[in-house]
C-alpha cells in the first residue's frame, strides 16, 4: 500500500468518525461522500456495496420504532392510487422517450423501473429477470446514483420554494426521489412528519417491485423469473408495531431511531463515495438525458398534483 492509498483509507475512516461521532446531517455526509468519490474513488469498493445494501436496511427497521402504526396504515393508504398512477405513468413514459432518444430497449426499461419505484433495488431486482449485462446494470445504476445525490440537495430547497407541508412533501419526495436513502436523507432534513410520511409512503412503493417483477417476465419472456421479496419491510411494520402497541421504553425507542439516522447518513457517504468521474462518463449522454427528462416530468407533475388537488 503506498502513502496516497494510505492518505485516501485514512480519510475515509476518519469522516465515518466524524459522521457517528458528531450525528453529521445526510446531505452534509453524501457530500463529503462525493467529494472522495470524484477524487481520490472508494478505497473500500467491495465492503461499501454490501454494507451498504444491509444498513439501509437496517435503519430502515429502527426507523420503524419512531412510528405510529396508524399513521403508517393512513399514509400506505392514502398513497396507493398516487402511487400506482405514478409508477404506470414513469415506465411508459420511460419506455416512449427511450424510442425519443435512441437508447438500448434495456437500459429504457431499467431506468424507468428505478425512477418509478426505488431506484436501485428495482433495477438489481428486474435486471436478475431481463439477464441484463454488467454494463447495462453499472449505466442504469450509476445514472440513478448521480441523480440522486442531486435530488437530496434540491428537494428540501424546492420544498420550501413552493410552500409543501411537510405531509406533501413526504408524498412528494417518496414519489420523485430515487432511492430510499436519499427520500428519508431530504425527509428528515424537512421535519419528523415529513420523515414519517416519506418513508412509509417509500416502502409502500417497494412492494411494488415482486408483481413487476413477474410483469416484467411476461413483457420480455422470462418465465419462471422470481423476485425477493422485501422482508426488511415487514420488520418495519413490526417496529412500528411494537412502537405504538407495546409500552417499550422511550429511551431505547429514541436510541434505536436516533442509531437508525446515523445509519442513513453512513448509507449516502457511502454511496457518494461510489460515484467516480470514470462512472459519470460511462454514463453516457443519451441515458442520462432519458433519465433526467423522465425525472423532471414526473418531479413536476406529481409537484402539481401535491399542489392543486
Amino acid at each position: 500500500m503506498n502513502s496516497r492509498e494510505g492518505i485516501v483509507k485514512g480519510l475515509f475512516i476518519l469522516v465515518l468518525l466524524l459522521i457517528v461521532l458528531f450525528n453529521l446531517s445526510p446531505s452534509l455526509a453524501l457530500a463529503m461522500g462525493l467529494a472522495i468519490g470524484l477524487t481520490a474513488g472508494n478505497p473500500f469498493p467491495k465492503y461499501s456495496r454490501t454494507v451498504t445494501k444491509y444498513l439501509l436496511q437496517a435503519s430502515i427497521i429502527g426507523l420503524g420504532f419512531g412510528m405510529n402504526f396508524q399513521r403508517v396504515l393512513e399514509a400506505g393508504k392514502d398513497g396507493f392510487t398516487f402511487t400506482l398512477l405514478t409508477i404506470a405513468a414513469a415506465i411508459g413514459l420511460g419506455y416512449l422517450l427511450g424510442l425519443l432518444f435512441k437508447v438500448e430497449r434495456i437500459i429504457s426499461y431499467l431506468l424507468s423501473v428505478g425512477t418509478a419505484i426505488c431506484g436501485g433495488s428495482a433495477i438489481a431486482a428486474v435486471s436478475h429477470v431481463l439477464k441484463a449485462d454488467e454494463n447495462d446494470i453499472s449505466v442504469s445504476i450509476g445514472t440513478v446514483f448521480i441523480l440522486n445525490a442531486v435530488a437530496l440537495f434540491i428537494f428540501p430547497a424546492m420544498g420550501h420554494y413552493f410552500h409543501l407541508s411537510e405531509e406533501q412533501f413526504g408524498i412528494w419526495a417518496a414519489i420523485a426521489i430515487h432511492d430510499t436513502s436519499s427520500v428519508v436523507g431530504a425527509a428528515a432534513y424537512y421535519g419528523d412528519h415529513a420523515l414519517q410520511i416519506a418513508t412509509t409512503v417509500k416502502l409502500a412503493r417497494a412492494l411494488w417491485i415482486v408483481p413487476l417483477v413477474f410483469l416484467t417476465s411476461y413483457a420480455f419472456k422470462r418465465p419462471g423469473s422470481t423476485a425477493a421479496f422485501p422482508y426488511f419491510i415487514l420488520f418495519f411494520l413490526l417496529a412500528s408495531i411494537a412502537n405504538s402497541y407495546i409500552q417499550l421504553p422511550m429511551k431505547y425507542t429514541h436510541a434505536i431511531v436516533s442509531a437508525a439516522k446515523v445509519g442513513f447518513s453512513i448509507t449516502l457517504f457511502l454511496i457518494g463515495t461510489g460515484i467516480s468521474l470514470k462512472a459519470i462518463k460511462k454514463v453516457g449522454a443519451r441515458p442520462m438525458l432519458l433519465a433526467v427528462v423522465l425525472w423532471v416530468i414526473i418531479m413536476f407533475s406529481s409537484l402539481f398534483f401535491l399542489r392543486n388537488y
